[in-house]
């Protein structure tokens, strides 16, 4: 049997959320702060005894600018291991580095289990920053990380970017132009996974019925729009991408990611999409279980790996 998910606290946060969403209302900014304050409170991660945290990271001044980074007790500084970068979800308004769904079997798998290096970024939120504004922390974050993934035992040139919801989002926003990344001082990084993102095509959602919380975050600007759009940004030098999609929402993800992938293919980028039966939450917060779904994210990591070392050999 698969141990347990670890949820106290976030089930209620996450209904309370989906009830935002659906009602298609924006709350005021003190509801804002009041569902940061919930996050915050949620079930926090736990570390096994094999893994070693290091905890708020500056990579900028703003509080919340910070990143944990768990690591197997015992590795050294020679072991090159690969890094893996999470940026969590919450509707680009909410959302904490911290969260067990974000972190708990991620670490236990591809820390305790693997021997990677797991990186888990805050950035800063919606109102005080805008979408482009927080790949842009993102960015920043993996510049960091790359500048001090040796000092972990990890290897700058195994960097891999992970985001789940509006996380995935910003990685696939950043996986789709690294110019974004360049203007914050990262260098390449093997290749991107976006867990659920359903903001591939944001000129296509803005101009189609959508929930109405979308209007407080991406505005009422179409150029604006095409700028934080994965898809209206996709560059030739796009990384591979691995998109996760749920399939039992009903605002599309798979198909977005399917079109996505279309688009990369038409460019040589490599993108591949995986429709995993599960909801928007158990897409995060399972990953890192024993069984097919992680064992799909796993070979897609693999595989970017073993392109890696084949460029160097």
């Amino acid at each position: 049997m698969p141990p347990a998910l670890r949820l106290p606290r976030w089930p209620v946060l996450a209904l309370m959320l989906a009830a935002f969403f659906h009602a298609g209302q924006a709350p005021a900014q003190q509801d804002n702060g009041r569902l940061e304050r919930k996050t915050t409170k949620a079930a926090k991660a736990t570390v096994p005894a094999e893994v070693r945290q290091i905890t708020d990271i500056a990579y900028g001044t703003d509080p919340r600018q910070r990143m944990d980074v768990y690591l197997p007790a015992a590795m050294t500084d020679a072991a090159k291991a690969p890094v893996i970068v999470m940026v969590h979800g919450g509707a680009w308004m909410v959302g904490n580095k911290a969260m067990a769904n974000v972190v708990d079997n991620k670490v236990a798998y591809w820390v305790r289990q693997k021997g990677y290096v797991f990186v888990s970024v805050n950035y800063r939120l919606s109102p005080q920053v805008d979408p482009l504004v927080q790949a842009h922390d993102v960015a920043t974050a993996l510049a960091k990380t790359q500048s001090l993934a040796a000092s972990w035992g990890g290897d700058p040139a195994k960097v891999i970017l992970m985001g789940h919801s509006a996380g995935a989002h910003l990685v696939a926003l950043l996986g789709a132009s690294p110019a974004l990344a360049r203007e914050a001082g990262a260098r390449p990084w093997l290749g991107t996974v976006a867990l659920d993102s359903a903001a591939l095509d944001l000129e296509r959602i803005m101009n189609a019925r959508h929930m109405r919380f979308y209007d407080r975050v991406f505005g009422a600007d179409p150029a604006y729009w095409r700028t934080v759009s994965p898809s209206s940004v996709l560059a030739p030098d796009a990384t591979p991408m691995l998109l996760v999609c749920s399939t039992q929402r009903a605002d599309g993800p798979c198909a977005q990611a399917r079109d996505f992938a279309a688009k990369a293919a038409a460019r040589n980028t490599p993108v591949s999409v995986l429709p995993q039966n599960l909801t928007h939450e158990q897409v995060n917060t399972t990953l890192g279980l024993p069984g097919a779904y992680t064992d799909a994210v796993q070979s897609f990591m693999s595989g970017l790996l073993s392109m890696r070392a084949s460029t160097v050999r």
